[in-house]
């Protein structure tokens, strides 16, 4: 990879609309290997539209690696919309799962005020340990582990990925246009079999 490239590399979210389809999520993956491409996050989830899932799935790359990567996931007979977006076209989160030792929790007032002023809530208070979550941006959850991490931090795990594009007025308006537009066909009669039959009921 040239210098040029490294220095056009960033973050990138691609957005799949698809029919629930088993085998899908392997095809794609596939897609990602052959290339040795590295996804960094992805999520698979209901959207909008009864039936029709959504992928997000984030990789870094040049915008031409990840125009083809959108080019080449959309050829799946399955697939029935891609986008990419940088990170400034997205609103995006992740949530984070932190479990520390409750005894240091409820002796240390100074981690109690570090866990406030970092937007982190207890789902999960036993006498072992407590469960903190956050959410928000790799950063953020991040700088959690840093603070915990002095405090005995038993097991940390991180979310993949959500992220909503800006500007999108959502594929399912896209949808109905596309199916006014593309009407299915009706079903019309065979006339050779139609004739046929004639002939066997005469």
């Amino acid at each position: 990879m040239s210098n040029q490239q490294q220095i056009d590399r960033q973050e990138y979210n691609i957005t799949v609309y698809t029919e629930n389809t088993i085998g899908l999520l392997n095809r794609i993956a596939t897609i990602f290997s052959r290339r040795k491409l590295n996804i960094d996050s992805l999520n698979t989830s209901p959207s909008e539209i009864e039936g029709i899932h959504r992928f997000n799935i984030v990789i870094q790359e040049t915008e031409e690696v990840v125009r083809k990567l959108a080019s080449q996931i959309e050829k799946q007979v399955e697939v029935l919309k891609v986008y990419y977006n940088t990170n400034d076209d997205v609103i995006w989160q992740e949530m984070a799962l932190y479990k520390v030792p409750t005894d240091i929790i409820a002796e240390k007032a100074l981690v109690e005020r570090l866990l406030r002023e970092n937007g982190a809530r207890a789902v999960v208070i036993r006498k072992d340990y407590t469960v903190f979550e956050t959410t928000g941006h790799r950063e953020e959850t991040d700088n959690l582990i840093k603070v915990l991490q002095p405090f005995g931090l038993i097991e940390f795990v991180r979310s993949a990925r959500i992220a909503i594009i800006k500007d999108s007025e959502g594929f399912n308006r896209k949808l109905r246009e596309f199916e006014r537009k593309e009407p299915g066909h009706e079903v019309i009669e065979n006339e050779y079999l139609n004739s046929r039959d004639k002939v066997f009921t005469m």
